[in-house]
């Protein structure tokens, strides 16, 4: 479990509750890192990232569940750098993103700029994945 209490966690846990991406780092078939911008929420101490099936970090994550995830920074703004590792699973019991009210709450206007209704999006985002972070590090 991921230690928030510290003033670094709490620069972090600032960063969960109020970033809209998070990068997400999948390993391909030739163990090459595959970088992707995803949309998150922080549940239960733990990543909740909607797909769609066909995506290839599912594929990635099947064959290889060992994952990273980032934060962007900048020279203008708040300059934490923050790193997690962990293993990420597809989530069969998780409730399709329509019904999970902190997803859509944070995605809504998002979903709505895809052309999408939030039904349309579960339809076409159905697969979830749960990420256990195991470990964090990073510096301001």
């Amino acid at each position: 479990m991921i230690d928030l209490t510290t003033a670094f966690g709490r620069a972090v846990e600032r960063y969960l509750e109020n970033q809209y991406v998070i990068w997400l780092t999948t390993v391909d078939s030739k163990l090459t890192p595959q970088p992707r911008p995803v949309w998150f929420i922080w549940e239960e101490n733990s990543f909740l990232i909607f797909s769609q099936p066909h995506a290839h970090k599912v594929s990635h994550i099947e064959k290889n569940p060992k994952v990273a995830l980032h934060f962007n920074t900048d020279e203008t703004g708040d300059r934490h750098v923050i790193v997690f590792t962990g293993e990420a699973v597809l989530d069969a019991n998780c409730p399709p993103a329509h019904k999970v009210p902190a997803y859509i709450k944070k995605y809504e206007s998002g979903i709505v700029g895809l052309d999408m209704t939030p039904e349309g999006f579960s339809a076409d985002y159905s697969i979830a994945i749960r990420i256990d972070p195991t470990e964090l590090r990073g510096w301001e």
